[in-house]
């Protein structure tokens, strides 16, 4: 394990090299990978890796805020600047001063905010939303995309200038699909993980899911991996992870009609097993939990988080 990140494939000791050599510089770096693959992780360990280390990480992703609200995310606002701004707010510039800022999803940034981003880079300052004094920052830039900033640019969507400022040093994280035997290693990782948490012990993986799970193209990388094992954990029971309790394109079989009201997350099913094993139980507790395979205390725990207590 590199600083969280779970593999054993060849390839991604090259990358980790250049993770080190590059967290020793206050270079901008852009990490670009599929969704799901890492980047945040890989941001952590630059900050982690730099003499910055015991300064703020602050991160942000910048696909999930409006314009609006992203610069207020960034930047700050005094009182009075909008609706709503009823007193004075720093934003993750000044939080993240002497630290490093992760900008994920940076190809989502909004032209105006480009071009406010590229100033914080070549001057180290930035006036907060409705003020009117700079502000000067020390800040380290590591950003994260899926997309081709050249290919952005090219469209129009993103400035030039900005795009050689924050990729410096550009790193490439593979998918899933590319790590040889990452897959295996990862989804003992998540048991190993699941188990400490959860209402089930899994012991072992029965060789048709291994193979199943080899063979699927995991377009959703690593994350996509973690929510078909924690499907699993909600759903299945007993010491054995069996094919019938992957998900239905695990399985080789078209999902269900998504027309068909709104699909059960993870927390639906972990309610849905804990009812049924009190149902099975006759409500008596310590039998539930011996049918879940946990202790009291955990069941107990489970219950008041699921408002069954």
């Amino acid at each position: 394990m590199f600083h969280g990140i779970v593999t054993q494939a060849p390839g991604m000791e090259r990358l980790f090299q250049l993770v080190e050599r590059a967290a020793m510089t206050d270079t901008s770096v852009l990490v670009r990978g599929e969704t799901g693959t890492g980047k945040e992780l890989v941001a952590r360990a630059i900050h982690d890796l730099s003499p910055r280390r015991d300064k703020p990480f602050r991160a942000v992703n910048c696909a999930t805020f409006t314009p609006e609200l992203l610069a207020s995310e960034l930047f700050g606002h005094v009182k009075g600047s909008f609706t709503g701004a009823i007193r004075d707010r720093q934003g993750l510039l000044q939080l993240a001063d002497g630290g490093t800022l992760f900008l994920d999803e940076i190809a989502e940034l909004p032209l105006d905010i480009q071009a406010r981003m590229l100033r914080v880079l070549q001057e180290r300052t930035f006036v907060p939303l409705g003020g009117a004094t700079p502000v000067t920052v020390d800040v380290r830039l590591v950003a994260a995309t899926n997309r081709s900033l050249r290919r952005e640019v090219e469209a129009g969507r993103f400035r030039v200038d900005l795009m050689y400022r924050v990729r410096v040093v550009p790193l490439f994280l593979p998918p899933l699909r590319d790590r040889g035997g990452d897959v295996d290693v990862l989804i003992q990782h998540f048991i190993e993980l699941f188990n400490q948490r959860g209402l089930r012990q899994i012991r072992r993986v029965a060789k048709d899911v291994t193979v199943a799970l080899n063979a699927h193209p995991w377009p959703g990388n690593i994350r996509e991996l973690r929510n078909v094992v924690e499907y699993a954990f909600a759903i299945g029971e007993g010491p054995v992870l069996t094919l019938d309790e992957l998900t239905p394109e695990l399985r080789g079989e078209a999902p269900p009609d998504e027309g068909i009201g709104a699909p059960l997350t993870v927390r639906d099913l972990e309610r849905e097993r804990l009812v049924d094993a009190l149902r099975r139980s006759g409500g008596r507790k310590g039998e539930a939990a011996v049918l879940l395979e946990i202790s009291r205390s955990t069941l107990w725990r489970k219950l008041r988080e699921h408002g069954l207590s």
